[in-house]
């Protein structure tokens, strides 16, 4: 059972036309988040400036008296929607709480640069950090965070760059595109298996193996164990949560540093919305304790 503001939440949303509807307008539902995004109250942060990040657009975060380091936030939006503007509400959070930089990834979107263009966005901006990093006050432990596909994008990174992340803090991830688990069945709310497909469909593009590690992390289970600690958080009423679990299993099963929360009465999706649903804040405090640990 969705408990009641969650409740009331995918209600208000229950009329939004589905994703996978026949001739479905993606532009134009960009920039219908960008427009919300923009009348939602924000809090304040010491800096924020748009930067050229190895020819990744990027949004840096950074709270006064921050500590060293940086978080690299991938967000989510199945890899087609949303951007650094939709996630800024939730990014000014996230630095002010962590009391650290955030920098917030506008990689390539498909279906107009599907797989693997935001990998290698995620790769250069690595890379940058690496080169210029210290330039710009963002020397120290670097942290991974993404929501759904964000959280498949720094799962990724962290797998084909094995040592450079000090943790990862994974919000829902979004990592099977077989969809083959049966919260897909069983937890529909919101986000139902048609949408899952059409997200997968539009970033895999004409990629014939969907068992690429790079595509479906959880190919290479003998990889995981080159993570760093990292912390999962499931929704109970989503229908990427057994393949989440899955995930948190395996990571602690390699040896790994892993915690793992599955948030009760929650659909996917509920993380960035903290005014909609109370558990919002908490899971916000839950992952900057567990980055602050590391």
């Amino acid at each position: 059972m969705l408990f009641p503001d969650a409740q009331t939440a995918v209600d208000a949303s229950a009329g939004d036309t589905p994703v996978h509807t026949e001739g479905y307008d993606v532009p134009a539902a960009r920039a219908a988040a960008r427009e919300l995004a923009a009348t939602l109250p924000r809090e304040d942060v010491a800096e924020v400036v748009d930067l050229d990040v190895g020819g990744v657009p990027c949004r840096l975060y950074r709270p006064a008296d921050a500590l060293p380091g940086v978080v690299v936030h991938a967000h989510g939006g199945g890899f087609v929607l949303n951007d650094v503007e939709v996630h800024d509400v939730p990014s000014r959070r996230l630095a002010n709480r962590a009391g650290r930089a955030v920098l917030s990834v506008d990689y390539r979107l498909a279906p107009e640069h599907p797989y693997p263009a935001a990998v290698h966005d995620l790769d250069a901006v690595l890379g940058w950090l690496d080169a210029h990093g210290a330039d710009h006050g963002l020397s120290g432990p670097t942290y991974g965070h993404g929501d759904s596909a964000g959280a498949q994008l720094v799962l990724v990174a962290a797998l084909r760059h094995p040592g450079r992340f000090a943790a990862l803090a994974l919000i829902y991830p979004f990592i099977d595109p077989s969809a083959s688990a049966e919260s897909h069945r069983t937890e529909t709310d919101g986000l139902g298996a048609a949408d899952v497909a059409w997200y997968w469909r539009h970033y895999a593009g004409d990629h014939p193996d969907l068992t690429d590690p790079d595509l479906a992390p959880l190919a290479e289970a003998a990889a995981l164990a080159t993570l760093p600690p990292t912390y999962v958080a499931t929704a109970e009423h989503d229908p990427c949560r057994d393949e989440g679990e899955d995930l948190a299993r395996r990571v602690a099963a390699a040896g790994v540093e892993t915690v793992a929360t599955r948030w009760l009465g929650q659909p996917h999706g509920f993380w960035r919305h903290h005014t909609a649903y109370a558990a919002a804040e908490p899971l916000m405090q839950s992952v900057v304790a567990f980055l602050r640990a590391h």
